[in-house]
């Protein structure tokens, strides 16, 4: 099973404020849509309940909850991340999509890193994604800086692959 983890995150590698991003980028989450689009997203419970529309469509979503009666229509729920090798066929190509606790969880056992890297510090950030560090990560490719034109910020896409 190789394991990508997809994420948003500024210069300090924050990626959550009270629950929810600390910035919406258009061009992101269109990116985001086509890169998982046809594949399988594996998220938390929070952050499945910051999601607007609930399960994403055309992809197959799994949720980790440490309730066992949590359950969701469209998702598959586990309880355990390590379980997530028995549900998932060795073909498939799952994407986590966050938060903080699983992107702890999953950090080492990803192949890919797939960064939207915001150049920007928010001051209220309450969320972390894990320290990419250059001796365990290359990186694979880089696009940008670009600028979002609603809120003006600029954003570089970097993809990181496991040494």
């Amino acid at each position: 099973m190789k394991i990508s983890l997809i994420v948003a995150a500024d210069e300090n590698n924050g990626i959550g404020i009270d629950g929810d991003q600390p910035a919406f980028i258009s061009a992101d989450l269109k990116r985001f849509k086509a890169i998982t689009t046809g594949n399988t997203i594996v998220m938390g419970r929070k952050t499945f309940e910051a999601l607007p529309k609930g399960a994403l469509p055309n992809r197959r979503n799994i949720v980790i909850s440490r309730n066992p009666d949590f359950s969701v229509q469209g998702c598959d729920v586990i309880s355990d991340p390590h379980n997530l090798k028995e549900v998932v066929r060795p073909d498939e190509k799952v994407f986590v999509i966050g938060g903080g606790e699983i992107y702890q969880i999953f950090f080492p056992l990803a192949d890919k890193i797939i960064l939207t890297l915001i150049h920007h510090r928010f001051d209220e950030i309450d969320t972390w994604f894990p320290e990419i560090s250059s001796e365990k990560w290359g990186v694979e490719s880089k696009e940008g800086p670009f600028e979002d034109p609603k809120n003006g910020l600029h954003y570089s896409y970097i993809n990181y692959r496991r040494k």
